[in-house]
């Protein structure tokens, strides 16, 4: 009998393995970063004597939640600060790109380490990084500190009359550098990472398709929040987006669309028949008024199949990096949108934010679910607390009560990170202090000043 490293004992564990058992007084054994064995607490007690235990008596034990979009620059170091009152143009153009024209290698790393700690602190062990203008080491840096696991990668477009831009060839050299830096197997490794949009020309889209294809890495970026997209690709190619991309070959399961708000017919079939994946940000599209009520179709997307996660996108474009927040409210649209509450609820929500949000970043065989052989990401929330009292349908009281609120432990390849609800990697307090610094020197340098609506007025 191999020796293991750590048993989570007596906790009521959400497996979301194929028959989403959840075991109730279970246990989990942990040997190196893998998991080698769940079943019973005293089974595992007797199969492994002596092994060192984590006490998970009166919690609830999960996967790590899976963010499928997160942008980790720009936003982070001024949260709350950009209106919820102007669209998603000016927020980008009079904010984020004046905010990253200033970003130096320093704000590049703390704003990852913000966002990497506080996604950690709220169960969320994986996040795909959604692209960074010009430091991607240092985030990469950043997560590493923390000891989260995910995907970092460099933006790329090559329009003219955009900041930031480069040729096709000057953008794929790039992604190249960061597949070489952060290989394929590491805790923090690369995607294929364009902005996406209408920022790209043929050229670089087949080009960045066909370079994930021959790496064997996947790719991601945007699409359609809005119909802006939809617009441009018309007046382009006469064509929608993800019929256009179809067209080029560039769909297919190596592929992660975020967003996919805005799309048709053809457009929803296309991505199902390639198995295209979507990372689907819910809290984003009500934050800026994207309009996901009325013409979002992700619910359905998962309910025929399609391979779809969730994300929390930026910081200004949610606030928060909760996935399970995030799983709440998709539940929420899908049952009131089509006035029904029969058809998808909190259990698809948790599969969107675990198993099937890992299949959809192309990490299902290593994570999203509390298996033998997968990465031991492990999530035990304390259900002491009030949300949890008094205990009904498990799944039911993580999404709609809990939502990331009871978070006590955090394991990333069988390394504790947070313990007793605090982080173990980072200095917390050191760490606010520096970003509350920096974040005032960022906005010096950007021109730009906090536009409180209210008067604030000092006392004493």
């Amino acid at each position: 009998m191999p020796d293991i490293d750590l048993l989570i004992t007596g906790g009521d564990v959400i497996t979301m393995n194929p028959s989403r058992e959840v075991l109730l007084g279970g246990a989990v054994a942990i040997a190196g970063d893998t998991i080698v064995a769940v079943g019973s607490t005293s089974g595992l007690r007797s199969q492994y004597p002596g092994a060192p235990e984590l006490d998970a008596t009166d919690c609830v034990v999960t996967p790590g939640m899976i963010s499928a979009h997160q942008h980790f620059t720009g936003d982070p170091l001024v949260r709350s600060v950009i209106p919820d009152t102007i669209t998603s143009g000016p927020a980008v153009f009079d904010w984020s790109v004046p905010l990253h024209a200033v970003h130096t290698g320093d704000d590049d790393e703390i704003s990852a380490l913000l966002t990497s700690t506080e996604s950690l602190l709220k169960g969320v062990t994986t996040l795909v990084e959604a692209g960074t203008v010009a430091h991607p080491d240092r985030v990469g840096a950043g997560m590493h500190t923390a000891g989260v696991r995910g995907t970092v990668g460099c933006w790329g477009w090559d329009v003219p009359g955009v900041p930031f831009g480069g040729t096709a060839d000057e953008v794929l050299d790039r992604q190249r550098v960061m597949l070489d830096a952060f290989p394929p197997g590491g805790r923090v490794s690369a995607m294929v990472t364009l902005v996406g949009h209408s920022l790209a020309s043929d050229e670089l889209l087949v080009g960045a398709s066909d370079l994930a294809r021959a790496r064997d890495v996947h790719m991601t970026m945007h699409m359609s929040p809005s119909p802006s997209d939809t617009e441009a690709y018309l007046e382009r190619t006469g064509r929608p987006p993800v019929v256009h991309l179809d067209d080029l070959g560039v769909l297919g399961a190596h592929l992660l669309l975020a967003h996919c708000v805005y799309i048709d017919d053809d457009e929803f079939e296309a991505l199902l028949r390639t198995e295209t994946a979507v990372g689907y940000c819910p809290w984003s599209y009500f934050r800026v008024g994207s309009g996901v009520s009325g013409h979002g179709r992700h619910a359905e997307f998962f309910t025929r199949g399609g391979r779809i996660g969730l994300g929390c996108d930026a910081i200004n474009a949610g606030d928060q990096v909760s996935v399970l927040r995030a799983a709440a409210l998709a539940a929420g649209i899908a049952k009131d949108v089509s006035v029904d509450p029969s058809w998808f609820g909190a259990h698809e929500a948790l599969e969107m934010a675990t198993i099937r949000g890992a299949d959809a970043i192309g990490m299902a065989a290593r994570i999203g679910s509390l298996e033998v052989g997968k990465q031991a990401d492990v999530v035990i929330h304390d259900a002491t607390e009030p949300q949890w009292v008094p205990r009904g349908d498990v799944v039911l009281q993580l999404i709609w009560a809990a939502e990331g609120e009871t978070v006590r432990d955090v394991l990333v390849g069988g390394v504790q990170v947070v313990g007793d609800g605090r982080c173990l990697t980072v200095d917390m307090d050191e760490l606010r202090v520096q970003a509350n610094a920096m974040a005032h020197d960022l906005l010096g340098r950007a021109g730009l000043e906090v536009p409180h609506r209210w008067p604030e007025i000092a006392s004493s």
